[in-house]
């Protein structure tokens, strides 16, 4: 995986030691340098050119004082092989780290040691910091010359707020980056085998919010839209609006037997599954309880899923449903 030429690179890098530590003091600014110096080296397969050494050189007059930067990252839905590579060096070139209560431990060991970590988790029906308080800390931290991470559970562009982040950092004038990350319903795809766009059941995919920031449903959903056939929709956070959600698809006029799964804390060690029928998600919510990042997945794909396959993770009492179910 590494350039032909990184031995190449490393002959400047040898002549330029004493240089960088005389104008360099130690810590970020030179560990900053020799960051950028690696990057150049690592994504080139041409060897230095002549000179390269001394341009390199003259940036470091350029980095004192500098303005550090963000990247909000996606830390995915807590597996951490399932984080990209790119967020790994965003990790490991850290100087604070800001995470999500979701992140797993698993992806927060695989940070730099000496990354200064806070906790700004925000949860529903728990204490949580506010996002005028971490919007404070990412401008704070960054002005100070730190590269602060941003870590979001899940994909940073789905249900993460990075919208207002982004606009905030740059009106303040900081340099942000986005990292993706895997979204939880492609993990929940994963998890099932099975196909969000089945071209036999779906045409469609829908990613829907399950609470407003009233910890109701939105008003704005068009409940009418969502209960037509031939679509999947897959709810995110939406564990203590599931009797609501199954009585608003109802209302609508979707089938009481269409299928329904329910994955709590999806590709971590304490996942868990449900899969039945809508007339009985709300009740089963109920039982499997909300503490865990919960998601709901509707459609007519996840019938298709569960043939010839046994039930899976089943609350007592609906096994025999569960068979019904799977030949639908």
């Amino acid at each position: 995986m590494l350039p032909p030429a990184l031995k190449q690179w490393a002959q400047p890098a040898q002549s330029l030691r004493e240089s960088i530590n005389r104008r360099l003091a130690p810590g970020l600014p030179r560990r900053a340098f020799w960051e950028r110096f690696a990057i150049r080296s690592l994504t080139t397969n041409e060897p230095p050119p002549d000179g390269a050494g001394e341009a390199l050189l003259a940036l470091t007059d350029e980095m004192s004082g500098q303005t550090g930067s963000v990247i909000l990252v996606g830390a995915g839905p807590g597996d951490a092989e399932l984080l990209t590579l790119k967020a790994m060096r965003a990790l490991q070139s850290a100087d604070v780290i800001l995470f999500d209560d979701l992140v797993s431990p698993e992806v927060l060991e695989l940070a730099r040691r000496e990354a200064k970590r806070f906790l700004v988790g925000k949860r529903g029906g728990r204490e949580s910091c506010k996002q005028d308080d971490i919007n404070d800390m990412m401008v704070r931290f960054a002005k100070a010359g730190n590269r602060v991470v941003r870590l979001k559970s899940g994909d940073p562009m789905i249900f993460g707020r990075a919208g207002e982040e982004i606009q905030l950092l740059q009106q303040e004038g900081i340099a942000v980056d986005v990292v993706p990350g895997v979204t939880a319903a492609s993990a929940m795809a994963a998890a099932l085998k099975t196909s969000l766009t089945h071209r036999d059941h779906a045409q469609q995919v829908r990613f829907v919010t399950g609470h407003s920031k009233n910890h109701d449903l939105p008003r704005t959903i068009d409940w009418a839209s969502l209960a037509k056939p031939h679509q999947t929709s897959i709810f995110y956070m939406g564990g203590r609006m599931a009797g609501q959600i199954e009585q608003r698809l109802r209302e609508e006029g979707m089938p009481a037997d269409m299928p329904v799964v329910i994955l709590s804390s999806v590709s971590r060690t304490t996942e868990r599954r449900w899969a039945g029928r809508l007339e009985d998600l709300g009740a089963t919510m109920g039982r499997i309880g909300v503490d865990e990042p919960v998601l709901i997945g509707v459609g007519q794909v996840f019938g298709a899923a569960m043939e010839d396959r046994s039930p899976i993770d089943l609350p007592a009492g609906q096994q025999d449903r569960a068979v019904r179910y799977a030949s639908l």
